[in-house]
């Protein structure tokens, strides 16, 4: 089969095609011929030596897709060959077959593409954790999200608004606010002509927020939130070293968490997969959460797709076509 592999770190152009075996499932394991595969920032941070796939994952890019079930492990009892299905991978979607575990894979939901499903597991699955199972947003409640263009800001933005919050967001451009607008946020704030914690603060403040920039957003996040906020961090798009007055964590009891996907047991993937399906697959049925998107590349153009994620000129989510 082709896969997408590097040698050594370095820019997009050390990305390139391979023919290698094809995977064979282990008992608890699930082949999935790729439709769709989704590329996401974690990907270029690997790419570029700055993301070390965790012990015994695949060491290629990929971590998530959607596709045909090809074949099954002996252990394997829900699914078969032939059923539709959108999946996290420890690494390997680039490629024409995916392994994953059996616990994380999800069915397309009904009336979805095949090949859209693919732009679902890794950002509705972040969002799941750091919005709803972590910080527990309350329908009512006050969600700020930066990177309202972004794959994660998208969904975050359409999933609290399903859940009844009211959702305040940030972007770099007025074309990128309008978008966020269209998708229901109630305040879309340009970053970089306002100070973001000041209009939020205006609005009533906020009790949730979903941060992948870090470094100097952080006071700001901290003077936004309300008493009781709660605070997840995802990325450090900004930066990881920060200079920030610390003292209204105190004064306002606030809770600061972080989270990475990838390198949880595969028990609480499960376990989020399954909230997921059970919880957030009848929004996307019902039309109130969509994937947003832009891109859709063939295998071959890995590159140019890892190039426009860099450039931060896109919205929504690229996909790779094998």
């Amino acid at each position: 089969m082709r896969a997408i592999q590097f040698d050594q770190p370095g820019g997009a152009e050390v990305l390139y095609c391979a023919d290698i075996p094809m995977p064979v499932p282990a008992a608890h394991e699930v082949l999935i011929k790729v439709a769709a595969a989704g590329v996401n920032r974690p990907d270029i941070l690997q790419r570029c030596g700055l993301y070390p796939p965790p012990p015994n994952a695949c060491p290629r890019l990929g971590l998530e897709v959607s596709g045909i079930v090809e074949a099954v492990g002996n252990k394997v009892s829900r699914w078969k060959k032939g059923d539709a299905v959108c999946a996290l991978t420890p690494g390997g979607g680039y490629a024409d077959y995916a392994l994953a575990d059996a616990g994380c894979l999800m069915p397309v939901p009904r009336g979805m593409a095949l090949r859209d499903a693919a732009a679902l597991p890794e950002t509705v699955l972040t969002v799941w954790q750091n919005v709803f199972a972590k910080a527990q947003l309350k329908p009512g409640e006050t969600l700020l999200v930066h990177g309202a263009s972004s794959g994660i800001g998208t969904t975050a933005i359409q999933m609290a608004k399903a859940h009844g919050a009211k959702v305040l967001a940030t972007a770099r451009t007025d074309e990128k606010c309008a978008l966020a607008m269209k998708l229901g946020t109630d305040l879309a704030i340009n970053s970089i002509e306002n100070d973001f914690a000041v209009a939020v603060r205006d609005f009533g403040g906020a009790d949730v927020v979903l941060d992948m920039v870090c470094g100097s957003f952080m006071a700001g996040n901290l003077a936004s939130l309300n008493p009781g906020g709660r605070l997840a961090i995802i990325a450090f798009l900004g930066g990881h070293k920060i200079e920030a007055s610390m003292v209204p964590v105190l004064q306002k009891h606030l809770h600061i968490f972080g989270t990475t996907l990838r390198p949880l047991p595969l028990e609480q993937k499960a376990g989020l997969c399954r909230a997921v399906e059970s919880e957030v697959w009848p929004w996307v049925e019902a039309n109130k959460v969509q994937p947003l998107i832009e891109g859709v590349f063939a295998l071959e153009q890995v590159a140019k797709a890892h190039r426009q994620m860099e450039s931060a000129a896109h919205k929504g989510k690229l996909l790779l076509i094998p």
